[in-house]
Parts: C-alpha cells; sequence; structure tokens
C-alpha cells in the first residue's frame, strides 16, 4: 500500500519538471509569486488516496503530501518536501520529512554548485541514527522536483520534440529524455484543459531505479500547469495519477 509514499509523489512532480533545459531560464519563467498554490487529488485504482499541495517562491518551495481514506488507514503518510534554490530554480538544497507508518524519517540533499556534488544523508528520526548517505557528481545546474517544475513554465515543447535534462535525486544524476507526444483534451476536478501530453524517462535506472513509464499533461497556454500526472508502475503498485483539483492565486 506504499504507493502514496514521498518516493513514488515525487516521481511523478519530478516528471512534470522535466521539460526544462539545462541551463537557467528566469527571464523566460513567469515570476514565482504568480504561481500560487496548485492542489492535486492521488488516485490509485479508481479511489481517492491523498492529496498533493505545492507551494513556490521566489527561492524556496514548498510540497505537501497526505494519504487520505482507506489509504490512510491501512498505511498513514505525512511528508513534507522544502527546497531552496539559486538563479535559474538551481537546486541549493532539500528537506523531506516523510512520516509514513510507524516510521519518521528525514533525508536531506546538498547541492555543491562549485564541487560538482550531491550529497545525501537519511536519518531515522525515531531510532536516532543515520540510515544511508550517498553521493554523485551534478553539472553546474542541476534541477530537483519544485526547481525544475518552475523552469518548465518557460520551456514549451510541441509534440514530436524531445530535450535531454540535467536531473539528481541525490543519489543518483543523469540526463534524462523527455519527449512531448501530442495534443489532448483532460478533464480534471479542476476543470476541461487543452493539454500537450509528455513522457519523461527517469525512471527503469536512469534517475530512479523502479521499472516503470511517467506522463505528464501540461496546460496549452502561456501558465503550462500541469494538470495531470500518471505513473505506471509494475505489480503490486499499478498506475497512480496525481489530477489538479484547484488553483489559489496568492
Amino acid at each position: 500500500m506504499r504507493f502514496v509514499t514521498h518516493r513514488t509523489a515525487l516521481i511523478a512532480l519530478f516528471t512534470a519538471a522535466a521539460g526544462t533545459r539545462a541551463w537557467p531560464l528566469a527571464a523566460a519563467v513567469p515570476p514565482a509569486e504568480e504561481l500560487g498554490k496548485l492542489n492535486y487529488d492521488i488516485e490509485w485504482r479508481l479511489i481517492h488516496a491523498g492529496t498533493v499541495v505545492i507551494e513556490a517562491g521566489e527561492s524556496s518551495g514548498r510540497v505537501k503530501i497526505d494519504s487520505a481514506g482507506l489509504v490512510s488507514t491501512l498505511f498513514k503518510v505525512d511528508d513534507t518536501y522544502t527546497v531552496s534554490y539559486t538563479q535559474g530554480f538551481c537546486a541549493a538544497g532539500t528537506l523531506l520529512d516523510a512520516r509514513e507508518g510507524k516510521r519518521h524519517r528525514q533525508t536531506t540533499v546538498t547541492y555543491d554548485r562549485d564541487q560538482g556534488v550531491a550529497m545525501l544523508t537519511e536519518r531515522d528520526l525515531i531510532k536516532n541514527e543515520a540510515r544511508a548517505s550517498a553521493q554523485t557528481e551534478i553539472p553546474r545546474c542541476v534541477h530537483e522536483v519544485l526547481g525544475a517544475i518552475l523552469t518548465l513554465r518557460g520551456t514549451p515543447l510541441e509534440p514530436g520534440q524531445s530535450k535531454q535534462v540535467p536531473m539528481s535525486n541525490g543519489r543518483h544524476s543523469a540526463q534524462v529524455r523527455v519527449d512531448a507526444h501530442e495534443r489532448e483534451e483532460v478533464r480534471t476536478p479542476a476543470g476541461v484543459f487543452k493539454t500537450v501530453r509528455y513522457e519523461a524517462g527517469l525512471m527503469n535506472g536512469v534517475v530512479y531505479q523502479r521499472k516503470g513509464r511517467v506522463f505528464v499533461w501540461l496546460t496549452d497556454d502561456e501558465k503550462r500547469i500541469p494538470v495531470r500526472i500518471r505513473v505506471r508502475l509494475s505489480f503490486p503498485v499499478g498506475t497512480v495519477t496525481l489530477q489538479l483539483q484547484k488553483e489559489e492565486s496568492k
């Protein structure tokens, strides 16, 4: 039942961001204060499994993930992901506070642009002990989950086009291929949107080891908001879908 943990939800959000270029695009991206708040419903096997809320500022941001309903009864998830970034939304550091079931773990990633490395540490806050550490080489500007979502708005890809994008989660770093597939009309709780569907190849050992496919639908307008995000994983997880529930302006 751990399909709603931070790993799956953040993979989905990371994919939504993957349409960004490898270099800063701050001048092309709408000001961060115009992003407002994006609220998503998490759906798994036709049931409401939880919510994801994204908020962003000019130099930092926050993603909140909560399980709901039957899923929450079986396995409670209460995760908070915060990030700081430099100009162009290049990653500077992230902190993931994950309360999942009986576990409470905290994962920190520091992106050292001068040394060209990302360093990850994970602690078990209940046992007060280190759980894991990792280090990976990165380019001078690399994007994590939220910073990449912000830059995405300034990087439209037409159907048939693709990009190679530098991505890192602190454990692994790679050039991720993003393909624009086709235009589609998408219905979500927030309304009906004209979109472009993208696929990002960041799973299957590229950045994330789990096998699967990830798709994102972005509005086909100047706002380019991710209104649907879908992760197709192998048994027993299956398909997890994030759908925009509402957009709030600041």
